[in-house]
């Protein structure tokens, strides 16, 4: 079954912008995990605007043994003061994954995958290092990207398919075309080797078409939508929809 990851970014959005500890980033992951998450997904970012280094280190023993941590985050971006860098915050905590995003610090949200003609051979050394903690590695990529033997080549384990444009069109009234090259891209991905993840505005609305046109996604991390959802329906129910469209879509 398809493991829900809830992204636990906005929660800390919504703390930081009042200042203080609440709401609880650690409470809100453990009401998630209570309503059948399979995983807890965080993307700190270099200037602190939502989850914070001692946030990763505080869900890490929230998550140890219970469900799957996944660590999100440019690894090429430089440490700074109360930023060790993104490798430092994966060594620390030791997560189960680390997903490589190539985002930059001007960019609200993650909106393009690796380029990997020209990122590879500068992320080879960093999966290693990666792998080396016994931390499967997962890439952040476009639909339709190109050189995805690439990324089997430097040792990644599985790809995170950016599912921006396929809601995009979804919302549009016509996911055909998005969804196709989303179903591609994976089918090729597994040809080689390599796992499936996907995110990025993905929601109730459009989550179950997406698990059923796109073959074999280990792993979808949802967020925004999710907590937007649950500010109407409240946190639990919200998980709870969410498995039960796995569960429809990919049949377990």
């Amino acid at each position: 079954m398809t493991v829900l990851s809830v992204n636990v970014n906005k929660v800390a959005v919504l703390r930081n912008s009042r200042g203080g500890s609440e709401p609880s980033v650690v409470a809100l992951a453990e009401a998630a995990i209570a309503a059948g998450a399979g995983g807890i997904t965080v993307h700190p970012r270099p200037d602190q605007r939502h989850i914070r280094p001692d946030d990763v280190r505080a869900l890490a023993g929230v998550v140890a043994g219970r469900v799957e941590y996944n660590l999100e985050g440019n690894p090429f971006a430089p440490s700074r003061p109360g930023y060790p860098g993104f490798l430092a915050l994966v060594a620390a905590v030791r997560p189960d994954q680390a997903t490589l995003v190539p985002d930059g610090d001007g960019q609200l949200t993650s909106d393009h995958g690796f380029d990997l003609h020209r990122d590879a051979e500068r992320l080879r050394p960093l999966v290693a290092q990666l792998k080396a903690l016994d931390v499967r590695v997962s890439l952040f990529m476009d639909a339709g990207a190109q050189g995805l033997e690439l990324a089997a080549a430097i040792g990644v384990d599985r790809i995170e398919l950016y599912t921006g444009p396929y809601a995009e069109a979804h919302a549009a009234g016509d996911a055909k075309e998005a969804l196709s090259l989303c179903a591609d891209t994976a089918r090729e991905a597994l040809g080689l080797g390599l796992g499936v993840n996907a995110g990025h505005d993905l929601s109730q609305a459009n989550l179950g078409q997406f698990l059923r046109g796109v073959p074999g996604v280990l792993e979808v991390s949802i967020g925004h939508a999710l907590f937007s959802e649950a500010l109407h329906d409240g946190l639990a129910p919200t998980v709870q929809a969410y498995r039960a469209i796995i569960a429809q879509a990919t049949g377990s």
